[in-house]
């Protein structure tokens, strides 16, 4: 049994409310959580984007032009790509409430069906999710680590100290996932408008001192940045984009708190926090003498504050890129659970964490290979400077390619005429393909590293969703049809009291469990009840239209229960629901009779036999659906089949 895409004909909703994550709750509050949970990632840029600009690998003059140029270049990046582009154009294109490239994906999916380019635009959105795995790895080691790193500014002695602090750090954030984030949630909003608020008060403080920092607005400043040093300008795009990392995950987690709320927050508050910190940066560095400039640019982000509050700013940063790693590595949880309701990952074990909020998940296989990976990071990287080369790659990938679909999503969903839509995509084209561009420089110093895991990940995805239609292929080929299966069966096998559910992955024909059981065991229930778990590409699905029922007469009934692709798939809990199917369900009178695949070579193999093992393998590793489905342990037979694909 296998969960199967099916189409929704729902409306998308309009409003981008939040599903879940605050229901009923006022736009103001949902406003302040959002600071909490969302804008982590993006909050705290501050630490390193303005000093790996100088201090990185571009070697950029340290003087008025050049720190007028950089913030400048930052100011317009924030207002281009996060305000404009995803705040204000993608956040429009929710699916039922959602965002992120899957439910783009899936929304766009839904106007265009099956046209000539439907499967590359399914591509660029898996392409675009496989890019995150490899920023959720990063983001928490490059964030943690140089919170960690501002002990140095506190006293250089404590350098020996960093990698094992942030390791300790890194270890109890995994750790702590199994737990859930219901209790320490509750803490997230009040610490990062902390956070917030002392960002505002250190960029302030340094404004007021040299106020002709505040030239950069003037997008001069950065026009003439590129036409005075040019290819070392686009090399710095490289750095600049750091201050932009985050930008898609706003839309992923709009779900959470609605794109009004995530509006108010962003424009009414975390983005002039942000850019004052910026501005500060560039007026205490642009009101230095060159030699002391140089210095203080390796870690100007501590330095805007005086010695005495400098241990306390570092703790202060510590929790909140603790807090936003938490956040992305929640965002890893949820790509993954949608994903495996779309067909493009196989079952895995999960666990919700939390009695109320259903969209609080852990989900332990996730967990611990990030972990993993985040360690290695640290240990091989050692520091954030170099860490800062990896960064940025998936992230500006992951913008480019939702570029791309934006365009599709002008065209084919909200039916622009194309030479309208076409000058507002090439505008974004240019300005995000440029910073994916200066990435690529990158690529050699550790840039690889995101794009391997993405790589990997995109053929993980993509060959179990083509391993799991070939099987449904195979299955529909050799399928008995159901009405011809219920009359020749209830005269050659007994009827034994209670009910059987036999779970299908299609809608037509026999399941393989149903035909192994009155072939080996000789008998039939009283009633048969063949259920097929449908995923819509919406969401979520309307609870009137949970389910479906066919009676096929004798006893035999065709179910099928609807779930949108963030939903928790029930079965016990839906059948609840279902009483028009030859009465209630008692579960202790109920059996549940699962399929379980083994693959066999076959002579016309449908892909190459490297991506046929791997299928193979994710098939055997796969959670079984009696977890899946959250069936009762003591009720459940599972009965073996062969399939060739």
């Amino acid at each position: 049994m296998t969960e199967a895409t099916a189409p929704n004909s729902q409306p998308e909703s309009g409003g981008g409310n939040a599903h879940g994550h605050g229901h009923g709750a006022s736009k103001a509050a949902l406003a302040v959580g959002a600071i909490g949970i969302v804008f982590g990632d993006i909050g705290t840029s501050p630490l390193y984007a303005f000093r790996e600009t100088f201090a990185g690998a571009v070697n950029i003059a340290i003087d008025r032009m050049h720190v007028l140029g950089v913030v400048s270049l930052i100011f317009w990046s924030m207002v281009i790509v996060v305000a404009l582009q995803y705040v204000t154009i993608l956040m429009r294109a929710d699916n039922k409430g959602q965002g992120g490239s899957l439910a783009l994906i899936a929304l766009i999916s839904r106007h265009i069906g099956t046209t000539k380019y439907a499967w590359l635009v399914v591509l660029l959105g898996v392409f675009a999710t496989s890019l995150f795995y490899g920023d959720s790895m990063i983001t928490p080691a490059i964030s943690v680590l140089s919170a960690v790193e501002g002990l140095t500014v506190v006293d250089p002695g404590l350098e020996t100290f960093v990698i094992p602090i942030a390791v300790i750090l890194l270890i109890c954030l995994f750790v702590l996932q199994q737990r859930g984030t219901a209790k320490v949630g509750a803490l997230f909003a009040p610490v990062m408008i902390v956070w917030f608020t002392t960002l505002a008060g250190l960029g302030l403080n340094q404004i007021i001192q040299n106020p002709d920092i505040l030239y950069a607005l003037n997008p001069y400043y950065a026009v003439m940045f590129f036409i005075t040093d040019k290819f070392v300008a686009f090399l710095a795009m490289g750095a600049v984009v750091l201050a932009v990392t985050g930008s898609e995950a706003l839309y992923s987690d709009m779900g959470h708190f609605g794109r009004g709320p995530m509006r108010l927050s962003w424009f009414g508050f975390v983005m002039p926090c942000l850019l004052l910190n910026y501005f500060g940066q560039g007026a205490m560095i642009a009101g230095l003498p060159p030699e002391q400039a140089a210095e203080v640019v390796k870690n100007p982000f501590f330095l805007l504050a005086g010695e005495e509050y400098r241990l306390p700013l570092v703790i202060l940063a510590t929790v909140a890129t603790f807090i936003a790693s938490q956040a992305v590595i929640s965002g890893a949880f949820s790509i993954t659970h949608q994903a495996m309701q779309l067909g493009f990952m196989p079952r895995l074990s999960i666990r919700h964490t939390s009695e109320t909020e259903a969209g609080q998940i852990y989900i332990p296989v996730v967990n611990w290979a990030l972990m993993v990976a985040v360690i290695l990071l640290v240990l091989t990287f050692q520091s954030s400077s170099a860490l800062a080369s990896a960064y940025g790659i998936a992230v500006t990938g992951a913008v480019t390619i939702d570029t791309l679909l934006m365009g599709v999503l002008f065209v084919g969903v909200w039916k622009w005429k194309w030479w309208v839509a076409a000058p507002v995509v090439i505008f974004f084209l240019i300005i995000d393909g440029a910073y994916f561009a200066a990435n690529l420089f990158k690529v050699p110093d550790g840039g690889w590293f995101p794009l391997v895991v993405g790589l990997i990940a995109f053929t993980l995805l993509t060959t179990w969703a083509r391993g799991r239609k070939l099987m449904r292929e195979r299955m529909h080929e050799t399928a008995l049809p159901i009405e011809i299966f219920a009359k020749s069966a209830k005269n050659s096998a007994t009827r034994v009291p209670g009910t059987a559910i036999f779970m299908a992955s299609q809608t037509a024909g026999v399941p393989s469990a149903l035909l192994h059981n009155i072939k080996h065991n000789k008998v039939l229930h009283e009633r048969v009840v063949i259920l097929t778990v449908l995923i819509a590409d919406s969401p979520y699905v309307d609870p009137e239209e949970r389910c479906e029922y066919h009676d096929l007469g004798d006893g035999f009934y065709r179910a099928i229960l609807h779930y949108g692709f963030m939903e928790e798939t029930d079965v016990p809990q839906g059948l609840k629901k279902m009483t028009r199917c030859g009465g209630d369900f008692d579960m202790m009178h109920t059996s549940f009779f699962l399929s379980r695949q083994t693959l066999l070579p076959s002579e016309k193999p449908g892909m190459p036999i490297w991506r046929e093992k791997i299928f193979a393998w994710m098939l055997r590793n796969a959670a079984t659906a009696m977890d899946f489905f959250r069936l009762p342990t003591n009720r459940v037979v599972e009965l073996g089949s062969q399939v060739e694909i």
